[in-house]
């Protein structure tokens, strides 16, 4: 048996995951092997919620993009989006400030020199407005 993964590893592997699957876009699952768990339920809610509702977050992610189209979009940057909104929108822990300091992470680590600004400033937007209206889910 695996170690038990950090909620930062699971949200890493998720990404990893639903990154590789945009190149081979077949439904994504999680890798296995010594380093991983036998299941990582929080990945794995992660990633359902993604598949679940991508066209509402891939909506959401376009009517906050000025000028530009969702094809435009860093695919690091894009797919970090979608996981920190579907985690904050869909997630049984609602804790849309964690969700967002993780995509950022995240981002830094894989993506290009400040593109996390542009995914802190998306995601900060959509909690925000959250907030101000908590009736509406997107």
């Amino acid at each position: 048996m695996g170690k038990k993964l950090t909620r930062r590893e699971s949200r890493e592997a998720a990404f990893l995951t639903a990154f590789a699957a945009t190149f081979e876009p077949e439904a994504p699952s999680l890798p296995t092997g010594a380093e991983q768990p036998e299941a990582d339920a929080f990945a794995h809610q992660l990633l359902a919620a993604m598949n679940d509702h991508a066209a509402e977050l891939d909506a959401m992610i376009e009517s906050h993009l000025k000028g530009w189209k969702l094809n435009r979009v860093p695919r690091v940057s894009l797919v970090a989006l979608r996981l920190a909104l579907a985690e904050m929108l869909y997630g049984e822990e609602q804790k849309p400030g964690v969700a967002i300091n993780e995509a950022v992470e995240i981002v830094k680590k894989y993506g290009a020199d400040n593109d996390y600004q542009f995914v802190n400033g998306l995601l900060g937007t959509v909690a925000r407005e959250r907030e101000e209206h908590p009736e509406a889910t997107c």
